[in-house]
């Protein structure tokens, strides 16, 4: 079902700092690629200690985030999730909630990677973006 539009999907995607240096055609490949998604409040995203294999963009609504049931943060429409799930496979770190009815829509790892297999520029530039983003976490500085 879609629920967004490819230019909304791509305005929101150029928001997400992994994707930063993506020209907009890069972009439209990706979003081309992305599932319109609908959920009740109280649904569970993402859960703690299970395998990600998906990033989520929040169009309308809002998600809380807990860890070891606690109240890490929440996201609201324009925020995103999940996205260290499209570069390698890991345990997700926390349980992502629907605090209501949400609207977003879904990247998986597998049509993440079908579009770097097709755009060898889109991985470089990925790549740089996520080698920059570990920089400035590790030296606590920004580039």
């Amino acid at each position: 079902m879609r629920l967004f539009t490819q230019d909304a999907k791509v305005e929101a995607l150029a928001q997400v700092p992994l994707f930063e240096g993506l020209s907009k055609k890069h972009l439209r490949a990706l979003a081309r690629v992305t599932e319109d998604v609908e959920v009740k409040a109280g649904t569970v995203l993402c859960r703690e200690g299970r395998l990600g294999r998906e990033f989520f963009v929040i169009v309308d609504g809002t998600v809380e985030v807990t860890k070891g049931g606690e109240l890490l943060a929440t996201r609201e429409a324009g925020e995103f999730f999940g996205e260290i799930a499209l570069i390698t496979t890991t345990t997700r770190t926390a349980t992502v909630t629907a605090k209501t009815p949400l609207r977003c829509f879904i990247l998986t790892r597998g049509d993440f990677r079908i579009v770097l297999d097709e755009n060898p520029g889109v991985e470089r530039k990925v790549m740089q973006a996520l080698g920059e983003r570990v920089l400035t976490y590790a030296t606590g500085t920004d580039i």
